[in-house]
């Protein structure tokens, strides 16, 4: 799934192709995905004007100059594309934005599990699922350390859980929690009940440390290797790094799949 880096990779990316161009035409090949009528997502984009793009979370958000915004969440495996129009289609395209400037915007998800909307910008609330339930952006400058601690210390379970429910903080996924938690020493299944509040500003820091760190290195290999069909996640130092030694202590690092999700870690620096 994408997460912060990836999606603050594609928000750098786009905004230095996407603000001021038209679309020409579109077409919504699956229109499911997309949640509006075919007819309707391709006559209302239609002529549509480009503004900088943003981002909330885990949504893109592709605002126009006419008050609507596309807002896409990719899920696992949606991905973009900014190609020329004789690229071959993807199989599983769910639907492209001919751009005035001869190039191609498209969307396509493998699994068809991401979800597009076409919205004016007060119909966020009304319009886009859970858009009000989320907490808020981990990256908000108003999520202080305090209230950070605040929020986390609402909930219980293993902090692993807690960092990535949406309604706590919004934002963090399964990769980027377990750098978050390896960067600040904790385990990912301690409960969050036995963790202090001096443990709980650590893991606030180290969120933003990882991804401060993480982004201008996803958004430079997007800009000199292209988007990605797969994520960049190579300077990653633990996740999916299962069996090689921990870049801090040189202690094996442990991988274990629960409920579908690969959980990365160091026993010998995680307590």
């Amino acid at each position: 799934m994408p997460e912060i880096p990836d999606l603050e990779g594609y928000r750098a990316y786009f905004n230095k192709r996407l603000p001021g161009l038209a679309v020409e035409s579109a077409e919504s090949i699956v229109p499911w995905i997309v949640r509006m009528g075919r007819d309707e997502f391709e006559s209302r984009t239609k002529g549509q004007m480009f503004q900088p793009v943003g981002r909330r979370a885990k949504y893109l958000l592709f605002p126009f100059e006419s008050g609507d915004h596309l807002v896409v969440h990719a899920m696992l495996t949606g991905r973009f594309e900014y190609v020329q129009p004789k690229e071959r289609r993807r199989a599983k395209t769910a639907f492209i934005l001919h751009l005035g400037n001869g190039m191609d915007f498209r969307y396509f998800d493998d699994r068809n599990m991401g979800r597009a909307y076409l919205v004016h910008e007060d119909e966020f609330a009304e319009k886009v699922p859970r858009w009000t339930e989320m907490g808020p952006d981990v990256m908000d400058p108003q999520l202080t350390e305090d209230v950070f601690i605040e929020r986390v210390k609402k909930l219980r379970g293993q902090i692993k859980s807690v960092l990535t429910s949406e309604r706590c903080i919004a934002g963090i996924g399964n990769a980027y929690s377990d750098e978050i938690l390896w960067e600040a020493r904790v385990h990912p299944y301690r409960k969050r009940t036995d963790l202090s509040e001096e443990q709980l500003g650590e893991i606030f820091r180290s969120i933003r440390k990882v991804i401060e760190w993480s982004t201008p290195i996803v958004a430079g290999l997007m800009e000199s290797k292209g988007l990605p069909a797969n994520h960049y996640r190579d300077h990653l130092r633990v996740h999916r790094k299962g069996g090689e030694a921990c870049p801090r202590c040189g202690h094996r690092i442990s991988e274990i799949t629960s409920g579908q999700r690969l959980t990365n870690f160091c026993r010998g620096c995680q307590e």
